[in-house]
């Protein structure tokens, strides 16, 4: 049940950030499809490639395909007035994405019977691969790559699932909920990871 609900909550948020960055870039009507689409099921495949599961399986989520293709219109056939408020709501989509598709990455890999490094990058894979894919095609820079927190807490569900610390489907509800939570707080507080740069 939770495989279920974490693939439908993930597919939705995702096809609609890749559909709005589409849009902020000025692509076509194609351009919306492609970039929702490859965002919502990029960090699958990427997933699936890296722990050598058959790319067909991509293939075989027919329903969650339609899923995509209908958000994807409903946004693109939104009204200026609601498309506005992105910019403050955007960053809710892409949270709920990242978070959704780490647990469902990590579980992925634990019912695989993978170490528990695999389930960390699995969970880091799905929840942000789509999001590389969707800024790279975009011509942005990365979110998981920027200063502010967002990959780090894919990697945090993920060791948490691969530890089996928590189980049941409550219990991946709650690290939902805590990844989205934490990933929001990262941009409001504007928690940082440590970095360097080179002087010029």
């Amino acid at each position: 049940m939770a495989w279920d609900v974490l693939s439908l909550i993930g597919t939705i948020a995702f096809a609609i950030s890749g559909a709005i960055v589409a849009m902020e870039e000025k692509y076509d009507l194609f351009g919306v499809y492609i970039l929702g689409v490859v965002t919502a099921f990029g960090g699958g495949a990427l997933r699936n490639l890296l722990i050598g599961v058959h790319t067909d399986t991509l293939w075989e989520q027919g329903f969650l395909f339609k899923v995509a293709l209908v958000s994807i219109t409903i946004i693109f056939l939104s009204t200026h007035s609601l498309l506005s408020h992105w910019e403050r709501w955007g960053i809710y989509f892409d949270a709920i994405g990242l978070a959704a598709f780490a647990v469902q990455g990590a579980m992925f890999a634990v019912e695989l019977d993978l170490p528990l490094s695999a389930v960390i990058v699995a969970a880091v894979l799905t929840g942000s691969g789509g999001g590389i894919i969707r800024d790279l095609l975009a011509g942005r820079k990365p979110l998981v790559f920027r200063i502010e927190i967002y990959g780090g807490w894919a990697a945090l569900a993920g060791l948490v699932i691969g530890l089996g610390l928590f189980e049941g489907d409550l219990a991946l509800y709650i690290i939902l909920t805590l990844t989205t939570t934490l990933r929001i707080l990262s941009i409001i507080y504007k928690w940082r990871l440590p970095f360097r740069t080179i002087p010029k």
